[in-house]
Order: C-alpha cells, then sequence, then structure tokens
C-alpha cells in the first residue's frame, strides 16, 4: 500500500512503508557485489550530482519531468516540477515555490525517499536480490539487479540498472502493486563539485513571504 503524502510526495517521489509478515531474506552474491560497488563510489565522493527525468503512471501513460538531485553523506537537495526538497541531516523541508508554502518535519522512520540512490542505503536490510540480465540503457549494456521486498510494502519489484564499468547506475524502475511505474533516467552525473556551503541548509531568510509550517 502506498500512502501519498504532503508537499514533494503528491509526485510519487516518497513513500510511507508498511511492514506485513517478514521472511528470509535472500540475496545472490552476483547482485550484492554491483551495488555494493556502486553505493561505495558514491559514498567515496565529497558530493553527488544527478540530472534526471522522472516518470510516473500506470501502463503506457507516463507524465515525464526533469530533476535534478544533490547528495553528501545523508545530506541532499532535490528539485522538480517547482518543488525544492532539502535534507540538512535532521529535518526535511518541502518547499512549493508555485504555493509560496514550505512545510518542516522530521524524516519518519516509516517514509523513504524515491531518489537516484536511496535503494542503494535501503536494499541490504529491506529487499531481496537476484540478478536479471544485461538490458541497452542509451547505448550502455547496463546490469539489471531486482529488488523485491522482504516485507510487503506496497512495492511489487524494483529494477535497478548499472553501469558495471563507471559503478554508477543509469536508471531506476519501481512497479508498485497497485500497477503504478515510477522512473528515474539518470542523463547526467558530476562527482566532486564546489558547492555553495548553503547547499543543504534551509535558510528561512530566503522565503520572507511564505507559509511556513512545522509539523
Amino acid at each position: 500500500m502506498i500512502i501519498i503524502k504532503k508537499g514533494i510526495s503528491a509526485f510519487g517521489l516518497a513513500i510511507a512503508l508498511f511492514p506485513n509478515v517478514a521472511s528470509a531474506q535472500k540475496s545472490d552474491a552476483k547482485s550484492k557485489q554491483l551495488l555494493e560497488e556502486v553505493k561505495s563510489y558514491y559514498n567515496s565522493n565529497a558530493n553527488n550530482y544527478f540530472k534526471f527525468s522522472f516518470g510516473s503512471g500506470t501502463g503506457t501513460s507516463l507524465r515525464s519531468q526533469p530533476g535534478i538531485f544533490y547528495s553528501s553523506g545523508a545530506k541532499y537537495r532535490l528539485k522538480i516540477m517547482g518543488i525544492e526538497q532539502i535534507y540538512d541531516g535532521n529535518k526535511i523541508y518541502n518547499i512549493s515555490q508555485n504555493d509560496s508554502e514550505i512545510t518542516i518535519a522530521k524524516p519518519s522512520p516509516g517514509s523513504a525517499l524515491f531518489s537516484p540512490i536511496n535503494y542503494l542505503n535501503t536494499y541490504s536490510k529491506e529487499y531481496n536480490l537476484s540478478y536479471d540480465g544485461k538490458k541497452s540503457v542509451n547505448g550502455i549494456q547496463a546490469d539489471v539487479v531486482k529488488l523485491t521486498p522482504v516485507k510487503s510494502n506496497g512495492i511489487a519489484a524494483v529494477y535497478l540498472y548499472i553501469n558495471s564499468a563507471a559503478k554508477q547506475m543509469v536508471k531506476l524502475e519501481q512497479y508498485a502493486t497497485n500497477k503504478n511505474l515510477s522512473i528515474i533516467s539518470i542523463t547526467q552525473f558530476i562527482p566532486n563539485q564546489k558547492l555553495d556551503p548553503g547547499m543543504f541548509v534551509f535558510s528561512k531568510s530566503k522565503y520572507k513571504n511564505y507559509i511556513i509550517t512545522e509539523l
């Protein structure tokens, strides 16, 4: 079951997970090695920049929007569809430019951000892994790793497309049990940029005319 939350999650970028009966986790060595190599590479960088296309919908009807995602350690900044989300390591700030509204909240233990790298941080405890062969993605022969949840959480399967030579993800597909499909296609990746010191900092002074709600 997927519960849509306020703010950026209204576009399918955040999901609430509801555990059911647990089963033993299963993973094959090849899949685990692929994901660990990508995770280690991203974690070794001072910061990571992803430009991506995000699509969601059912069947062949997918709405696609461009987005950007910066990360440094646990901190991140996400921009898509007039919505900006900042996580400073303590609180999440959802900023709606269209509505001039900001919602501030602590991250919920039961929620997970649907981002280019989220599953790299959650797969080891929450998903079974299996190798699904190679598929071509924009001329790259990507290794495909299939993730299926250990516990019922509204997700049927997730497919991570890995450029194993570069140790980078190129695509992510998330299939929900309600038949909804969400896709992130990474169109550009740049590591170790010289970022503004305030990249992962929320500054209230920049939003003087916004309605701010702290939950």
